[in-house]
């Protein structure tokens, strides 16, 4: 691929109005979400309120708007305050996290939650009292700082990265870019509203200059891109070709009773889908497969081979060999029997609902849970 050479020089930024045009594009054409305080009532003089600005960011983090917004409407219904997340049953934070994925995220929201609930509920309001809490990084903390405090704060995410990068024409690949960016996002967040100017370069990258077809003409910074007037914009961000994710097998084991309830367990606390229900599956991990036919059960039956079910994690593939029986027993130690209008409502990973789906059609069913889209912010589990 060959870009081209003609870039902008960032430096001259004094000569163009990049964040009055932004925000005067924001005024009329922000997103409405359920979490955001639209310019027009901020100029009321109604504030963000912290507690929605920080739930909302967490569960942002690798994943969609559209995929988050019925999840976090639930959030804020049945906890209202970071005082009422503080208090939840931890299982029922589980629970209702469910599908969203990046688990670890639902442990941390809990473990800050209680942190900030002892702290009389107020969030603090600086970028590094933020990234001292859990679950918050850097790109967090900024935009926490930003939208809920209206710091002057850097925020750079996937959106404002290829925004950022188009407008300059950046040839750096990400993420050796990211520093360069950052520089660049620094020098134009203005004095005033730099959190409506966050928000504003969020939208502008999720709904005009997307990955593919950017709606160029539709675009406020139009006659400032670099990308635009080399040719194609659609060249930015460069990267680098990602490696090939390793593929890992294993089994998993679906009991049934015979009033149709399902045997489950609890996952250990840390490390992948750590806290999180599942059937009972063998020892694969990121690093290892595990057995993919039944020596590993949890106990003798007449397993019958139910099909193959495929997941994608961050950074590997997994198959697992479905299987399914029948059983009129106790269930084993450290194990629990989920009856059927229950199911639903565990703490089951996608991979895992996957799985029951492959052996009982529709046992997983629940309306109102959107399906888990991925990839807003940079930030890892």
């Amino acid at each position: 691929m060959t870009l081209p050479v003609k870039a902008r020089n960032p430096d001259q930024d004094d000569r163009y109005d990049i964040a009055g045009r932004l925000l005067s594009w924001y005024d009329v054409n922000h997103r409405d979400l359920p979490w955001r305080v639209p310019p027009h009532e901020l100029a009321r003089g109604v504030q963000p309120d912290p507690y929605r600005v920080w739930l909302s960011e967490i569960m942002l983090q690798q994943t969609t708007v559209e995929a988050v917004k019925a999840y976090f409407r639930i959030f804020i219904e049945r906890w209202p305050t970071v005082e009422a997340l503080a208090a939840a049953p931890s299982d029922d934070v589980m629970k209702a996290w469910a599908g969203l994925g990046y688990y670890s995220r639902a442990r941390n929201l809990k473990a800050c939650a209680q942190i900030v609930a002892r702290a009389g509920g107020q969030f603090p309001d600086t970028e590094p009292e933020l990234r001292a809490l859990p679950g918050i990084g850097p790109y967090t903390a900024a935009a926490i700082a930003a939208i809920a405090f209206n710091r002057p704060a850097v925020v750079v995410d996937g959106n404002i990265e290829r925004v950022t990068t188009r407008l300059y024409s950046l040839a750096t690949p990400l993420p050796q870019a990211k520093p360069e960016i950052r520089e660049i996002v620094e020098r134009l967040v203005p004095g005033e509203r730099p959190g409506d100017f966050a928000q504003a370069m969020m939208d502008l990258g999720a709904t005009i200059c997307t990955p593919k077809r950017p709606r160029c003409m539709l675009c406020p910074l139009r006659e400032d891109c670099s990308a635009l007037a080399n040719g194609d914009p659609a060249l930015y961000p460069v990267r680098k070709p990602k490696p090939e994710r390793p593929m890992r097998r294993g089994a998993a084991f679906v009991a049934v009773r015979d009033d149709g309830a399902i045997l489950l367990r609890k996952r250990t606390e840390s490390g992948l889908l750590g806290g999180m229900s599942e059937v009972p599956t063998t020892g694969w991990t990121a690093r290892k497969d595990g057995e993919t036919g039944t020596v590993a059960a949890p106990f003798a039956a007449d397993w019958q081979h139910m099909g193959r079910i495929s997941h994608v994690f961050t950074h590997f593939g997994l198959e697992l060999e479905v299987y399914r029986a029948g059983s009129g027993d106790e269930a084993p130690h450290g194990h629990f029997w989920s009856a059927p209008d229950d199911i639903a409502g565990e703490a089951l990973p996608t991979v895992m609902k996957k799985a029951i789906e492959a052996a009982i059609p529709g046992a997983t069913k629940k309306k109102g849970v959107p399906k888990k889209r991925h990839l807003h912010t940079m930030e890892k589990p």
